[in-house]
């Protein structure tokens, strides 16, 4: 059995602050707790930031918690609100950018399960330096990610 009993109070999670993509991301349930199976995530988007449009292995799906979401997965683009969930395959093209002029938050899962926070901690410090597209997919490549453009516009829909 790859699961272990984990528990994830709120009042105890510490998000991880990208500022460069105006994102607080909290890993609530770790690859390490399912087996490497799965892993669930609990982020918040700031107004018009969401990551660049990319694609890896795994599978995500996004709940929407909180706000109105554009999307973009291959070459659909769509909006999603609270409550809406969307699955994107695993090396799918996708991007998702916050329309609104609030955070919003979704829970992520990503199956299989991968370590999120080490991910986006290099994220972060990759985006400090304002890398190319080329640097960016250097961090990348061991994390099989694939960088193929720009975040999308809020004004874009």
């Amino acid at each position: 059995m790859p699961f272990k009993f984990y528990q994830s109070p709120i009042g105890q999670a510490n998000p991880l602050k990208i500022e460069a993509l105006g994102l607080d991301l909290t890993v609530r349930l770790p690859p390490d707790v399912t087996g490497a199976e799965l892993t669930l995530l609990e982020t918040v988007n700031a107004p018009g930031f969401g990551p660049p449009l990319h694609r890896h292995r795994e599978t995500e799906i996004f709940r929407v918690l909180e706000g109105r979401y554009l999307f973009q997965v291959d070459e659909k683009q769509f909006e999603a609100g609270a409550g809406d969930i969307v699955s994107v395959p695993g090396g799918a093209a996708h991007a998702f950018v916050n329309i609104t002029d609030r955070p919003a938050r979704q829970i992520v899962l990503m199956l299989p399960g991968m370590d999120a926070h080490a991910f986006f901690l290099g994220l972060s410090k990759i985006l400090s330096t304002k890398p190319s597209r080329d640097e960016l997919n250097a961090f990348g490549d061991p994390w099989g990610v694939e960088f193929l453009g720009p975040p999308l516009s809020a004004g874009g829909r």
